[in-house]
């Protein structure tokens, strides 16, 4: 993913600059694994492939070592280089922004773990469509997500925070739907509790791509922007965008 040029100030010391720079294209990197992981979760389930889903729970530990590692990598400049403004912001925002793709990556491998059990139960499908519906709009998120940290883009991560409500609303949807389902068939409670499961992980996703969007907001603008309605987020970040919050 090419970078744009980011807008934190330029330093005397160049190794300062490209340490910056490199935990910046760390963070891309695990995004983009994570990313992938996220996909393949999905695809496993839609497509009955265990053995995709269990090539995509091995990732996790992959994911895990990155984020101690760029962690570790961002305390070590604040004690060395004692950063400040933009660059402080800087750091800041990618060591939150690597907790929440850990944590996406822990609901990609839940979301692998209920596909295997799916497969091995001969499930019905039922509830798949919406697990397809809400899957392609949290992989957008995320996808969208990554983008704006790439591009220090905070447009694009205020309707990333924006998408998360039509997650919010098809996930309730969805789980009205399969309740009342389960309630008319208890034979297929044990494969709707599955779907369930992973429709929560998927919302839980999308709940983490948009506190992504709220640091690169707050790197871009210098406002934390968590807990704020959208209309008050698009106020800061001095967004121009004409639709309904």
């Amino acid at each position: 993913m090419e970078l744009k040029q980011d807008n934190y100030s330029t330093h005397i010391s160049q190794q300062f600059n490209d340490e910056l720079e490199e935990i910046r294209t760390e963070l891309l990197t695990m995004g983009g694994i994570v990313e992938r992981q996220v996909h393949d979760a999905v695809e496993a389930l839609l497509t009955g492939d265990a053995e995709m889903a269990e090539r995509s729970r091995r990732v996790d530990k992959q994911t895990n070592d990155m984020e101690v590692m760029i962690d570790e990598r961002c305390t070590t400049i604040i004690a060395r280089r004692q950063p400040a403004a933009s660059d402080l912001r800087l750091i800041v925002a990618i060591s939150k922004a690597v907790n929440d793709l850990e944590r996406m990556g822990d609901e990609a491998s839940r979301i692998c773990r209920h596909a295997i059990e799916l497969v091995e139960d001969g499930d019905s499908q039922r509830g798949y469509q919406e697990v397809r519906h809400i899957g392609n709009l949290v992989r957008n998120m995320v996808k969208d997500v990554l983008t704006a940290f790439a591009r220090n883009d905070a447009e694009l991560a205020y309707h990333v925070a924006k998408q998360d409500k039509a997650v919010d609303l098809e996930y309730r949807t969805a789980m009205r739907s399969l309740m009342t389902y389960m309630m008319e068939d208890s034979r297929a409670i044990s494969s709707c509790l599955n779907v369930i499961w992973v429709l929560r992980s998927l919302e839980r996703i999308g709940d983490h791509a948009r506190n992504m969007s709220e640091h690169l907001i707050y790197l871009v603008s210098g406002t934390d922007v968590r807990h704020l309605p959208l209309s008050e987020i698009k106020e800061t970040a001095g967004i121009s965008d004409s639709t309904e919050d």
